[in-house]
């Protein structure tokens, strides 16, 4: 397959219609609306004849939704931090449905009520822990007093003053000292830290300036008791009203547990908020006015029947203009968007040629071609049967048991599919969790391994470079057939068929030398080496205006060459990790082993599950990691160039469930 044809449209009806109708474009998915002020349209016309009539566009809808949004999110945070362990949780299951379905569902009314009832239990739990943490403040200091047995606001004298306070434990010595030098002072240890100590101080009137210079002279700081109780009295009450505050706390988070079962409820809502604002969003680039609006978008070939069948639905057809127009050659260059349309097998691993960049509109796409040599390098980097199987059953188990947000699902038929090569090369390499499969079963000889990774580690070596050398000589070739559809019939000679000729002349010499020990097949080989050289060379002199320039750059294109040996050289990787990872289980296996039988069926067994998990994750990481890059850097490099624009359509956020068209769910 290749890049998802596209057409441009232009869709003018009603202003009563916008809303009805961008729901429905939102509901299929497949349109991308275009800015209609920053296209290429000519909207003098529009300016002159309506310019009265034009409208901005209003914020306000979409800034309610967010901070519908947002209030929704907290709600959602809320419930789960501080509602009551012990309610039953009930979270939303992920599932499939129509964007018109979650609409149905979605009562602004309700959940604004919902919104309003929560946050009144947030500020009743924000008052009872501000509370908290003054009550826990009066506590410890009540507790530094509560042995205090005077109220000081009741026991006041004519001629004596009581006074607290507290000093540094450092100080307390000399503190004592000075104060027995003064007459008529009596003072009493109320409570000991470990950095301060608290007294109470009975002194006479006129002593007050005396003791004044002692205080001063040891930082006595000294403060005022606001209770008209005893201070034990008090630290009871403060402890009561911790107590109270707890079962208040307590019976908030009961009361807010109650919302747990309209969790499913918030979880859709904040959805639809999300496709609410998307609608809005996309508001602003279409052209808008007292009587009708204009919008233009892109829309791939394949879904203008589905459109025409959506609208439809929701108003009759001549209230609504469409029109379909061919992309221009500048929008080709630079506004198109891109979007790949490949088959089940092929699709998974279009998230590779997205990672490395998308093919412009007009080039082609490298996923197709590059599917199959992907396959085979990671399944001769796992290599494992164990391995194998265990993708298969796990991607399997996620696919039929879940619905998977979009990204997940591509990633494991990604590794679904990879796990056929992974298994085929386990029965090639013989390797089952990293033991070798058995020579004969039931009386029959079996052929495995067919490589053996200790004996064969040349011919797995060679056979690594030889795949290398296909994929680099289907690279050249698809640049050559590239470059000669757009005519550029010289370039596709040197930058691709000499380039190949090249290549399989060396090959060719090598053989008869190696191989066959055959002179002829060995002339032939550089007889070819020597024409496509010479191609190299020749078809930039004659492009270049200076024949010498032209030259030194055919000579320089030659040398090239040692590039080609250094993409063969990498592709020993396969080889590698192949070998790698099937020795690093059998060590893991032949560990185990080693242990004591009751240790080995024991402890050993979850060790060895624990050590082959590991494996396995490193294998996996290892190929996907180098398969990539062997496309990107030694295929994509020899035919592909990418830098096209995601094809972005108007759609939902697809945070709690799928959203699909119509056509696909059963409602």
């Amino acid at each position: 397959m290749a890049v998802n044809k596209m057409e441009k449209i232009t869709i003018i009806a009603e202003s009563e219609k916008e809303e009805m109708i961008l729901q429905a474009i939102q509901g299929m998915q497949a349109i991308e609306i275009k800015d209609f002020f920053h296209s290429n349209v000519d909207s003098s016309y529009i300016k002159k004849h309506f310019a009265s009539t034009l409208l901005e566009l209003d914020g306000s809808q979409k800034k309610r939704f967010q901070e519908m949004q947002t209030e929704i999110q907290e709600a959602l945070t809320f419930i789960e931090r501080y509602s009551e362990k012990t309610a039953k949780k009930k979270r939303v299951k992920r599932q499939t449905c129509t964007l018109s379905s979650l609409e149905k569902g979605f009562d602004a009314v309700k959940i604004t009520g919902y919104l309003k009832e929560i946050a009144t239990l947030k500020k009743k739990l924000a008052l009872i822990e501000t509370t908290r943490k003054d009550l826990l403040a009066k506590e410890k200091w009540l507790a530094h007093w509560q042995y205090l047995d005077i109220v000081p606001n009741k026991n006041s004298l004519e001629s004596t003053e009581l006074l607290l306070g507290s000093i540094s434990s450092a100080n307390q010595s000399e503190f004592l000292l000075e104060i027995e030098k003064i007459s008529s002072v009596y003072i009493e240890e109320i409570y000991h830290s470990q950095n301060h100590v608290y007294y109470s101080l009975i002194y006479l009137k006129n002593m007050e300036s005396d003791l004044d210079g002692v205080l001063n002279q040891y930082s006595f700081h000294p403060f005022e008791y606001p209770y008209d109780i005893l201070p034990k009295e008090a630290y009871l009450e403060n402890k009561e009203a911790l107590t109270a505050l707890v079962k208040e706390e307590k019976q908030v988070k009961i009361n807010l547990s109650a919302y747990r079962e309209h969790l499913e409820e918030l979880y859709l809502a904040e959805e639809m908020t999300y496709a609410l604002i998307h609608r809005e969003e996309a508001k602003k680039h279409l052209l808008n006015t007292s009587y009708f609006f204009i919008m233009q978008g892109w829309i791939p070939v394949d879904e203008k029947q589905e459109l025409s069948s959506v609208l439809k639905e929701v108003l009759p057809s001549d209230e609504v203009y469409m029109a379909f127009d061919q992309p221009t050659k500048d929008e080709i260059q630079s506004d198109i968007p891109v979007k790949l349309k490949n088959n089940g097998l092929v699709a998974p691993f279009e998230m590779l040629t997205e990672m490395y960049s998308l093919p412009k509109y007009d080039e082609i796409d490298p996923t197709p071609i590059m599917t199959p040599f992907y396959m085979v390098f990671f399944g001769m980097m796992v290599a494992d049967i164990g391995y194998g199987l265990i993708m298969l059953l796990g991607a399997l188990i996620a696919l039929k048991t879940l619905v998977l947000p979009r990204g997940m699902k591509r990633f494991a038929d990604f590794f679904l599919i990879l796990s056929f090569p992974t298994i085929v090369w386990g029965f090639i390499y013989g390797s089952f969790f990293g033991g070798a499969l058995p020579k004969i079963l039931f009386g029959i000889n079996l052929p495995f391994p067919i490589l053996s990774t200790t004996e064969d580690v040349n011919t797995i070596l060679i056979l690594s470079v030889i795949f290398g050398f296909i994929q680099l000589l289907t690279g050249l070739m698809v640049n050559g057939i590239e470059l000669t559809k757009r005519k550029r019939y010289l370039d596709s000679i040197s930058e691709s068929f000499a380039w190949q000729g090249l290549l399989i002349g060396i090959l060719i010499v090598v053989l008869g030398m190696m191989l066959f020990d055959n002179d002829g097949l060995m002339t032939a080989g550089i007889i070819v080496a020597v024409i496509s050289a010479l191609s190299i060379v020749i078809v930039p002199i004659i492009q270049t205006k200076s024949k010498i320039k032209g030259v030194a750059k055919g000579l320089y294109n030659l040398y090239g060459v040692t590039g080609y040996i250094g993409d063969l050289v990498s592709y020993t990787r396969l080889m590698a990790l192949g070998i790698s990872g099937g020795s690093i289980a059998a060590a893991f296996n032949m560990l185990v082993a080693f242990m004591p039988p009751v240790a080995r069926f024991t402890v050993g067994i979850l060790l060895i599950i624990a050590l082959h998990a590991l494996n396995l994750f490193l294998s996996l990481l290892s190929a996907y990691v180098h398969g990539a890059r062997l496309q990107y850097v030694e295929f994509f490099g020899k035919f592909y160039m990418g830098g096209g624009r995601a094809f972005n359509p108007l759609k939902t956020e697809e945070k709690y469930m799928n959203i699909e068209k119509k056509s696909k769910v059963k409602e």
